[in-house]
C-alpha cells in the first residue's frame, strides 16, 4: 500500500545549545525583575523594565516549549496547526518550532500473547486456539491518521489521555488483538484439527506447523497494513479441542490408536503363521492336511493376537486322534 509518510525537514536546532540560550534568557528575566523592584522601591519609573520582563518571559516560555528528545526506535509525528509536516526520527536532544505539535510513537517490537479463543475448524468441531504475535509500527502516518486511537481506547480515562504515548500504543495493541482474533478464526476455519486417514496428505491444524503459521502471518499482514503495523512473527502456541468434545475426541484417538496397533499385530501374526507352516513343510517335520492346517492357523492366531498370555496344553496323544 502507498504511504504518505516522509521525513521531517523543518527547522531543527541543537537542543543543548538552545537550553543554554533559554537559561541565559531566564537569567536576564531575573535581572530585569530585580532591577524593576529596586527601581520601584526607589520611586523611579519601572514601566520599561516591566514590559521588557514580560516580553522576555514570553520568549523564554515559547523557547521552553520547543525541546524534543528522541530515543532509539522512537519517532515523533510533527504537525503544524493540523498539517502533517513529516516524521522526525533523528536520535538526540533537539529544538524545533514551538508551534509544532508532536506525537511520540514507539517503533520497538511488541509481543502479544493472545488468550485461546474458541473457533470451529473445517469440519465444524469446536477447538481452542491461541496465538503469539510479534509486531511493531512501521508507517507512522497510517498509524496516526488512518485509524482512530482515541476510539480504540478502552475507557473514559484512556480516551481523555489519548495523546500519551503509552495510551496510544495500548490502543494499537488492542487493534492488533482484535485483528489477530479475526485472522485466527479465518485461518482455523480452512483446516481440520486433525485427520484419521493416514494416507490423506491434507494439512491439518495439529501438524500444519510452519504452513499454518505463515498463513496466519500473511492474513495478519493484510489486515494490519492499513494501520501501518508490521508483523514480525505470528505463531500458534496453543491448540486443543473444546472441553465439550474433548472427551469424545480422546476416545476416538484412542480407538484409532488401538485399531492401528491391532492391524500391525494381525499383520505380524499372519506372517509368523505363514513362516511356521512353510518351515514345517520344508523340513518335513510333520505332514498336515488342510483341516489340521486350519486348526493350527486358528490356534496360532489366537495365541499371537490375544491380549492375555496363552496357557499351553500338552498333547500326549497322536495327531490322528
Amino acid at each position: 500500500m502507498e504511504t504518505k509518510e516522509f521525513e521531517f525537514s523543518g527547522m531543527r536546532l541543537n537542543g543543548f545549545l538552545m537550553l543554554f540560550v533559554n537559561l541565559a534568557i531566564y537569567m536576564v528575566l531575573g535581572a530585569l525583575v530585580a532591577t524593576a523592584i529596586m527601581k520601584g522601591n526607589a520611586g523611579m519609573p519601572v514601566g520599561g523594565y516591566v514590559i521588557s520582563a514580560f516580553i522576555t518571559l514570553v520568549v523564554a516560555v515559547i523557547i521552553s516549549c520547543g525541546f524534543v528528545k528522541i530515543e532509539p526506535n522512537e519517532a515523533r509525528v510533527m504537525m503544524f496547526f493540523g498539517t502533517y509536516e513529516g516524521t522526525f526520527r533523528k536520535v538526540g536532544y533537539h529544538w524545533v518550532n514551538p508551534c509544532m505539535s508532536t506525537s511520540k510513537l514507539s517503533m520497538r517490537a511488541r509481543n502479544l500473547d493472545a488468550q485461546p479463543i474458541k473457533v470451529n475448524d473445517k469440519t465444524g468441531n469446536p477447538v481452542l486456539i491461541g496465538t503469539v504475535v510479534v509486531w511493531r509500527l512501521k508507517d507512522t502516518y497510517k498509524a496516526m491518521f488512518d485509524i482512530d486511537a482515541q476510539t480504540m481506547a478502552e475507557g473514559p480515562k484512556e480516551k481523555e489521555a489519548a495523546s500519551s504515548t503509552s495510551t496510544i500504543m495500548n490502543a494499537f495493541e488492542s487493534f492488533v488483538r482484535i485483528q489477530s482474533d479475526a485472522a485466527t478464526r479465518q485461518v482455523a476455519g480452512r483446516y481440520a484439527y486433525d485427520d484419521n486417514n493416514e494416507n490423506d496428505e491434507n494439512i491439518t491444524l495439529r501438524d500444519g506447523g510452519d504452513v499454518i503459521n505463515e498463513e496466519l502471518k500473511s492474513e495478519l499482514e493484510e489486515r494490519l497494513a492499513m494501520a501501518g503495523i508490521e508483523i514480525i512473527e505470528a505463531r500458534v502456541n496453543y491448540l486443543a479441542y473444546a472441553p465439550e468434545i474433548a472427551a469424545v475426541m480422546l476416545r476416538r484417538q484412542q480407538a484409532t490408536a488401538i485399531l492401528a496397533a491391532r492391524e500391525k499385530i494381525v499383520e505380524g501374526a499372519v506372517s509368523m503363521v505363514k513362516m511356521a507352516l512353510d518351515k514345517l513343510s520344508e523340513e518335513n517335520i510333520v505332514d498336515l492336511d488342510d483341516e489340521k492346517k486350519a486348526a493350527m492357523v486358528s490356534n496360532l492366531l489366537v495365541v499371537l493376537c490375544g491380549d492375555d498370555n496363552a496357557q499351553p496344553v500338552v498333547n500326549t496323544g497322536t495327531l490322528n486322534h
